[in-house]
């Protein structure tokens, strides 16, 4: 009889590996003030930083029955699954009523033509820290997956088209 060998390690996955801590999308983040440790004490203490518009990202507001009508629902897991999959980049969400905003973060440099406005230059906004926020104002629905991650504002367009008829049609 051979002798029990213990089983080593599971192998990880490749796209374990290659996926980023949330330590670098956090200092990502925090670059986009001019003092991003303050960024980060914010996080630490409060759970929540105001990080410049402008610079890394700016955010479009779009009202919450528009994302809302878009989903058929306001249940926050639907919602998060939804958006994920339709925008494919990162979204915050003001949770103080049911009808508070959601923030869908774009580059500075994308296109936007639609009715939701675009936040940028001169603005603040209010970003929850990645794990387990102290701050109940704000929440990701989305989180970024990696530096730099950002929403296709196409895609966001595409969805509030497809939410215009459905909110007309309602009881």
């Amino acid at each position: 009889m051979g002798e029990a060998v213990a089983p080593g390690p599971a192998p990880r996955s490749p796209d374990r590996e290659r996926r980023p801590s949330r330590g670098a999308i956090a200092t990502w983040l925090a670059a986009a003030d001019p003092h991003p440790n303050t960024v980060h004490a914010a996080w630490a203490q409060q759970g929540l930083a105001l990080i410049p518009l402008g610079r890394r990202f700016d955010a479009i507001r779009v009202p919450a029955e528009r994302v809302h009508a878009a989903v058929g629902g306001a249940e926050p897991e639907a919602v998060a699954v939804f958006l994920a999959d339709r925008l494919d980049g990162p979204v915050i969400r003001d949770v103080r009523s049911a009808f508070g905003p959601y923030y869908v973060l774009v580059a500075t440099d994308a296109a936007w033509h639609g009715a939701e406005e675009r936040l940028s230059t001169n603005t603040l906004l209010g970003v929850p820290r990645l794990s387990h926020p102290l701050a109940t104002l704000t929440r990701w629905v989305v989180s970024p997956s990696a530096p730099g991650d950002l929403c296709d504002p196409v895609h966001l367009a595409a969805l509030l088209t497809a939410a215009d008829p459905l909110r007309t049609v309602g009881p």
